[in-house]
C-alpha cells in the first residue's frame, strides 16, 4: 500500500483505534519508567545492603548524566534518527537491564560491598541511556498525534511510580516477617518489572504501528517532510512517497530548526527544567534520609514515596477536564515559580512538623508536578507541523532531563553539614 500526500490531506471523519491507541500509550508510559522507579521504590533494602553508600542519591546522580549527554546526543541528530529502532532499542535495553539486576542480586544472595555497589551502579547507567532513548522518542513521536495519547503516556509514566510503590508495600507487608523477607520482596518485585519490559516490547513491535489512527497521523508527519516514521510506517506495511520527493516539494517539506524551536518555545522548556528541579531536589533522596524517625517507623520512607506516586498519577488526570486545564504561557511560569515555595516549607516540617504534615506537602508536591508537566508537554507542540512537533517534543524531554541532573545535584545540599558524609 502507498500512501502519497494527496491522500491525507483531510482528516478522517472517524479515526479507529484511538481507545486501544491510549490503553497502549499508557502501558507504554509505565515500562518507560517502571525499570528505574523498582529501583528508587526498594530503597529500603539497598538501604539496609549498602548504609554508608547513600544508595537514593548516588544512584540518582549516577542515572540523571548518561540520561542527559545521550539525550543531548539524540536531540541534535533527531531528524535523522529512525523512531522505531530508537525506541525499540530503549525498551529492550530496559529489559536487559532490568533482568540484568534480578541476575546480580539472585548470583550474590543480595550481599552487600563495594563491588556488589560498583555493579548496580553500572546497570543504572544502562537504565539512563535507555530513559534517554525511550522517553524522547515516544514524547517526540506522541507530540504530532492527538493530545490524549501524550496524555495516556505520561499518566502511565506516573502510574510506573504508583506501581511499584504498590507493589513494594504489598511485598513488605507480605514478607516482613519471613526469613529474609525483605530480599524475597525485592526478588518479586523485580520479576514484575522485568515482565512489563517486555510486554512493551511486544506492544510497540507489534501491536501500536498497525493502530489506524497512529497510521494516519504518522503519514501525515511523512507527508509535512518526517524521515523519523518510515520504519514504523512500513511496519503496518504502508510506504510513503513524502520523503522521496522531499528536494522537489522543498518549500512545503521546510520545518524550522531546532534553534527556531528553542527560542520560540524557551519559556515552556523553562518551565521543565524548573518544574523537575524543584521535584528532584526533595524526591527521593531527601524523603528517604531527611525526614526523621516517626511512629510509622521503617514504613515512613514507603508511605511518602507511595503518596507521591499516587498523587503524581491522579494529577495527570486532571488536565483532561478542560476547564481547569492550564494554557496560558504566563500562568504555566507562575505557578512553576510558586513552586520553589515547598522549599522552606519541606525544611521546617522535617525539622518541627509530624509525619501528617509531611505527608500532606509530598501529596501537593505530586499533584504539582504530574499537572503542570501533562499541561505543559500537551500545549506546547500545538500549531507546529509533524516534524517540528518532533524535534519540538525531544527538546522539552531534553529540558526536563536538565532539570533532573540538577534537581539531583542540588538534593545533596540537604545533608551538607549534618555529619552524614
Amino acid at each position: 500500500m502507498t500512501i502519497d500526500d494527496s491522500s491525507i490531506i483531510s482528516t478522517p471523519t472517524r479515526l479507529e483505534g484511538k481507545y486501544s491507541g491510549m490503553v497502549v500509550c499508557w502501558i507504554l508510559g509505565l515500562g518507560s519508567l517502571v525499570s528505574w522507579n523498582s529501583m528508587l521504590t526498594i530503597g529500603d533494602y539497598y538501604y539496609q545492603l549498602f548504609p554508608k553508600y547513600h544508595p537514593s542519591r548516588v544512584l540518582t546522580l549516577v542515572y540523571q548524566p548518561f540520561a542527559l549527554g545521550t539525550m543531548a546526543i539524540l536531540v541534535y541528530n533527531e531528524a535523522r534518527i529512525n523512531t522505531r529502532k530508537r525506541n525499540l532499542t530503549g525498551f529492550t535495553l530496559f529489559f536487559l537491564s532490568t533482568f540484568a539486576l534480578l541476575v546480580l542480586d539472585l548470583a550474590t544472595s543480595g550481599a552487600g560491598g563495594l563491588g556488589n555497589y560498583i555493579g548496580i551502579c553500572a546497570i543504572v547507567v544502562a537504565f539512563g541511556v535507555a530513559d534517554a532513548f525511550v522517553e524522547g522518542g515516544m514524547v517526540g513521536d506522541l507530540s504530532f498525534m492527538c493530545p490524549e495519547f501524550i496524555q495516556s503516556y505520561l499518566a502511565g509514566l506516573a502510574a510506573s511510580g504508583a506501581l511499584t510503590s504498590a507493589l513494594r508495600l504489598v511485598t513488605k507487608a507480605a514478607f516482613e516477617r519471613a526469613s529474609n523477607g525483605l530480599r524475597k520482596g525485592v526478588v518479586l518485585f523485580l520479576a514484575i518489572s522485568t515482565f512489563f519490559e517486555f510486554l512493551c516490547i511486544l506492544l510497540y513491535a507489534f501491536v501500536f504501528p498497525k493502530l489506524p489512527i497512529v497510521k494516519y497521523y504518522r503519514t501525515k508527519a511523512a507527508a509535512e517532510g518526517s524521515k523519523t516514521v518510515a520504519a514504523d510506517l512500513a511496519a503496518a506495511g504502508i510506504q510513503t512517497e513524502a520523503t522521496e520527493r522531499a528536494d522537489a516539494n522543498a518549500k512545503q517539506l521546510e520545518r524550522l530548526s531546532n534553534k527556531q524551536l528553542f527560542f520560540q518555545n524557551i519559556d515552556y522548556l523553562l518551565d521543565l527544567f524548573l518544574i523537575y528541579v524543584l521535584t528532584l531536589s526533595i524526591f527521593p533522596g531527601f524523603l528517604y534520609e531527611n525526614t526523621g524517625s516517626h511512629k510509622l517507623g521503617s514504613w515512613y520512607a514507603l508511605v511518602l514515596i507511595a503518596v507521591y506516586n499516587m498523587f503524581d498519577l491522579i494529577a495527570r488526570y486532571i488536565p483532561l477536564i478542560e476547564k481547569i486545564k492550564l494554557k496560558s504561557r504566563k500562568g504555566l511560569m507562575i505557578a512553576t515559580l510558586s513552586r520553589f515555595l515547598f522549599i522552606p516549607c519541606f525544611y521546617f516540617t522535617a525539622k518541627y512538623g509530624d509525619q501528617g504534615w509531611m505527608i500532606m506537602l509530598v501529596s501537593f508536591l505530586g499533584l504539582t508536578n504530574g499537572y503542570l508537566t501533562v499541561c505543559v508537554l500537551t500545549v506546547a507542540p500545538q500549531g507546529y507541523k509533524g516534524p517540528e512537533q518532533n524535534a519540538l517534543g525531544n527538546l522539552l524531554v531534553l529540558c526536563l532531563l536538565a532539570g533532573l541532573f540538577s534537581g539531583v545535584a542540588l538534593d545533596w545540599l540537604w545533608i551538607i553539614g549534618n555529619g552524614k558524609f
